[in-house]
């Protein structure tokens, strides 16, 4: 099963570490507690979304971009597989729906 907190936190984890960041620099910047992030990076802390915007800001991320990550992590671990892009005929669906010209006749 998958747990989201985990998976919030090694994706905070990763992105500090590949930055070459502490948990000291990190926690300051963001206004959190140096305890309270060490238990969001190892997914023993539920953290609000005000507090991970706070984090990502610190991380100098955006939040959609790390959120993103979380979810390519967690449709990985469901075995489900995302595509790079949107598919020709879904996007065609879609631009039917809208009275577009399908994307293939552009």
């Amino acid at each position: 099963m998958v747990v989201l907190r985990h998976e919030i936190g090694d994706v905070l984890r990763d992105v500090r570490q590949r930055q070459g960041r502490t948990l000291r620099e990190v926690s300051h910047s963001a206004r959190v507690s140096l305890g309270y992030l060490s238990e969001v990076e190892r997914g023993q802390k539920e953290a609000s979304s005000e507090l991970l915007s706070s984090i990502c800001s610190a991380l100098e991320i955006p939040l959609s971009l790390m959120l993103r990550e979380v979810s390519e992590r967690v449709a990985l671990a469901e075995g489900i597989a995302i595509p790079d892009t949107v598919p020709t005929d879904m996007a065609n669906e879609f631009a039917a729906t809208r009275n577009d010209k399908p994307l293939a006749s552009v």
